[in-house]
């Protein structure tokens, strides 16, 4: 795709695209645990709290610039991320939603909830309604190749915010209370249930944020620099981080301490300390405070935006690649609309502020649940499989395990156990990848069903069908109808159709004349239909099915008199096309040919294409 951002210099449209980066990833996570964390450990922690999470935003960069490159062309890296992804869809999404929920829950909870208006039952639903429109009205106005623009006024007001707010260590404080404060920089064992969990968690985190890969994926497609991009974003996050830890480290020394409160966990919070400290000032200087939240809202806003963007571009490339009859049932533009995800995420960030729990309890699923999946997907980046699948149901079980582990660690204050939580999905990985049997956790129950048996004899240089089709065509079909039916018979998903080839099937030489294999499949698709549509009427049908295209790869010949098999399935659909599968079969199970064609859907009043019809979906969800 052209860009017309080449009208501008390269270096400007690299800058931009790094603004964007690190504005998208100023969630609320980053944006309010570096005051926690600096309250917590000082000085000393923020830094260990800013630098892996800005290495890890710069390692994605490095990483998906050298994927990218790997194969020319600048769709490179949106073909390798529409394969790779596909099974990880699943966690893409619970990430994204996550990540949305906490940003509401942060705005809630530590930027309007300090301000103590009541009554509270009015203004947080307020509050959230606010954050959900305002972010969906961005997402709608700026798409992904217009966002760098939006985010780049943004930034000259976020600039221009933390100018102010930083006149605040100089103005603010000459008769509040001095508290001295003594930063913890001893490496204890508090400090590393801590410090591991977050450098495992935001070395890794990247690798499942829609909102990167998007990014990354529209600058391969402008000839931007990934990693050039990524090294500008991470430094400008870095900085983003250290002011507002510095701002909570100055604040504890204004007095903020009498901020803090006690958890359900036993451990001192003041998300808010800066933002109340603040606003109890606001009288005598209102620029600061109004700067402060001009600040905030900026960081928050540039976080929904761009989720609900990267949501949206996911779900509309999920459902035109869905193989789930169930979608087509339902409404597309309701289907990949993110605004019901962030209904539910805004409802569930509501219920938490009014709980007033705190903003770690997400975090925990970033530290433990998510990291198994980001280091299985890195791994996956580099190692070539033509398995499509991950063993699923054991990533969640260890992911859930570690969750469970973390929570016990940080409600008893046990830091082993956290460290523990932290590191058991990375070993599981590392297990998963190097085990003698690791490809039997990449296998589809369907694949080690037909797998050959253990004990079969060493395949020979001919081209024979695989181990389910390994029977005589002329043998009883598995699904107990009468011998040979002349109307053709389900084996397994497999429609076969048997039958004698005969001299008007021939060529002048004797062989099967080439155009005869078509004609077949044809005949055979014609029953397949037949068998699972029994009450298709042409004569009041609302819809036709018309052939998009057909191919078929020629193998061997075949003759007259020769029984043949053909087997035709459905290969994959979507809301619009549905696969067929074929392949052709003589009597020694010899393949002697294969194919697979497309079919679509047209109105019978006037041939304008139609969605997938409900009958068709219902015949096909059986024989899927």
């Amino acid at each position: 795709m052209a860009s017309n951002s080449r009208s501008i210099p390269r270096w400007f449209d690299t800058f931009l695209w790094g603004n964007t980066v690190a504005l998208s990833w100023m969630w609320g996570l980053g944006l309010f645990f570096s005051v926690q964390f600096t309250i917590q450990f000082g000085i000393f922690g923020l830094l260990s709290f800013a630098i892996p999470n800005a290495i890890g935003l710069w390692a994605f960069g490095l990483i998906t610039h050298h994927l990218a490159r790997r194969q020319a062309g600048s769709e490179s890296l949106a073909n390798l991320f529409s394969a790779w992804s596909r099974p990880f869809r699943l966690v893409f999404f619970l990430y994204q939603i996550l990540a949305i929920t906490l940003t509401i829950f942060a705005l809630i909870r530590y930027a309007w909830q300090p301000l103590d208006l009541r009554p509270e039952a009015l203004y947080l639903p307020l509050t959230m309604l606010v954050a959900l429109t305002a972010a969906i009205l961005f997402g709608e106005e700026f798409n992904i190749r217009r966002i760098k623009w939006s985010h780049g006024a943004i930034f000259v007001i976020l600039a221009v915010a933390v100018a102010i707010v930083l006149q605040a260590p100089s103005v603010i404080g000459s008769g509040a209370p001095k508290v001295e404060i003594s930063p913890a920089t001893a490496i204890d064992w508090n400090f590393l249930g801590f410090a591991v969990p977050i450098i495992v968690g935001f070395l890794l985190g990247p690798w499942l944020d829609l909102q990167q890969w998007q990014r990354a994926i529209q600058m391969h497609r402008e000839r931007v620099s990934v990693a050039g991009a990524y090294a500008i974003g991470s430094f400008e996050f870095f900085l983003m981080l250290v002011f507002h830890g510095f701002m909570a480290n100055w604040a504890m020394s204004q007095g903020a301490e009498q901020y803090l409160r006690n958890g359900l966990a036993p451990y001192k919070y003041g998300h808010d300390s800066v933002m109340r400290l603040l606003f109890d000032s606001a009288s005598a200087h209102p620029w600061i405070f109004g700067a402060y939240c001009v600040f905030l809202a900026g960081c928050i806003l540039t976080t929904l935006d761009s989720g609900y963007i990267a949501l949206r571009w996911f779900l509309q490339s999920s459902v035109r690649s869905s193989k789930n009859a169930l979608l087509a049932f339902v409404p597309q533009g309701l289907v990949t609309s993110p605004i019901p995800a962030f209904i539910l995420a805004g409802i569930v960030a509501l219920a938490g502020a009014a709980l007033k729990i705190e903003i770690e309890y997400f975090m925990i699923f970033y530290a433990t649940f998510f990291v198994g999946y980001s280091a299985l997907a890195i791994a996956r980046s580099y190692v070539n499989t033509s398995a499509s699948a991950i063993p699923q149901v054991k990533m969640f079980c260890l992911g859930g395990l570690a969750v469970v582990i973390f929570a016990y660690g940080y409600f008893l204050r046990y830091p082993a156990f956290m460290i523990i939580a932290s590191m058991l999905p990375l070993a599981y990985v590392i297990w998963l990848l190097f085990k003698p049997t690791s490809g039997e956790d990449f296998t589809h129950g369907a694949e080690e069903l037909n797998a050959p048996a253990s004990d079969a004899s060493p395949a020979s240089h001919e081209i024979v069908a695989p181990s389910s089709h390994q029977q005589n065509p002329l043998a009883p079909p598995s699904d107990g109808s009468p011998l040979q039916s002349i109307g053709g018979h389900f084996d397994g998903k497999w429609f076969v159709h048997s039958f004698v080839a005969t001299y008007a099937d021939t060529n002048s030489v004797g062989n099967v004349y080439f155009g005869m294999y078509a004609m077949w499949v044809g005949k055979t698709r014609e029953l397949f239909f037949n068998r699972v549509m029994p009450k298709f009427n042409l004569k009041n049908t609302p819809f036709f099915i018309l052939t998009r295209s057909f191919e078929h790869k020629f193998i061997r010949e075949t003759r007259e008199f020769e029984t043949v098999s053909v087997r035709i399935k459905i290969g994959s659909y979507n809301r619009k096309f549905v696969i067929l599968q074929h392949e052709i079969y003589d009597s020694s199970n010899k393949l002697l040919g294969k194919g697979s064609q497309s079919l679509l859907f047209v109105s019978s009043a006037d041939y304008h294409m139609i969605d997938l019809p409900v009958e068709v979906a219902t015949a096909f969800m059986a024989h899927t």
